[in-house]
């Protein structure tokens, strides 16, 4: 049996999602010829999401995602840490490293969840809401890398002594989670990553990518 879905609502959330995959904006009678139905109803559409601030329009014309997408997003993150603990523990305890999961936070690399090793007798202090360049470090090199190759398998990523002297790290990319951009990695005390790690660090992307799917 096929459950009662609201057709406005449906409407909404496809506007949303069009305006999310383009960086231009678009227009009511593009908006109107993608959504297959008049602008009256775009119309309509816009003006209700604007009153959320889910949507805003330049002085041209064209519909853009708003700010309001940002505050909903920021209560994204408990959830997403939420689900990608348990193979975070996991990785943790199997390398006697602190794993993380870090997600693109504007051009900076947000770490959101970290857990340490119970077992080790010191490893990386690393704390959730520790931020920084994407283009440093390989939590933020992983993704940078998936992006620009268009995986479709998560690689691992080794640098070392670019965040913190001494400590090198291992990440691989979340590959295909809608809407999220972020990857799974580790950091340790050391010159250089032990060659288990990288795979390990893989499956712990690939376990978090199910769980987030």
């Amino acid at each position: 049996m096929t459950a009662e879905t609201s057709q406005t609502l449906d409407r909404g959330l496809r506007v949303l999602k069009l305006l999310a995959d383009t960086d231009h904006g678009l227009t009511v009678t593009e908006l109107s010829n993608k959504l297959g139905v008049n602008r009256t109803v775009v119309y309509r559409l816009l003006a209700t999401l604007e009153q959320h601030a889910l949507v805003r329009r330049d002085l041209g014309g064209r519909a853009r995602v708003g700010l309001g997408v940002l505050r909903l997003g920021r209560q994204v993150h408990p959830l997403v840490r939420e689900a990608a603990l348990p193979a975070l523990r996991s990785l943790a305890e199997d390398i006697g490293a602190t794993a993380h999961l870090t997600l693109v936070d504007g051009a900076e690399a947000l770490a959101v969840a970290v857990v340490e090793p119970t077992w080790t007798d010191y490893h990386v202090a690393y704390r959730a809401g520790f931020r920084h360049p994407l283009d440093r470090g390989a939590a933020g090199k992983a993704i940078l890398a998936a992006r620009q190759a268009a995986l479709t398998e998560p690689r691992c990523t080794l640098t070392h002594g670019e965040l913190e002297a001494g400590a090198s790290g291992a990440a691989a990319a979340l590959i295909g989670v809608t809407g999220i951009e972020g990857s799974v990695g580790v950091v340790m005390l050391a010159d250089a990553v032990p060659e288990r790690v990288g795979p390990r660090v893989v499956d712990a992307a690939r376990e978090v990518a199910d769980a987030l799917r």
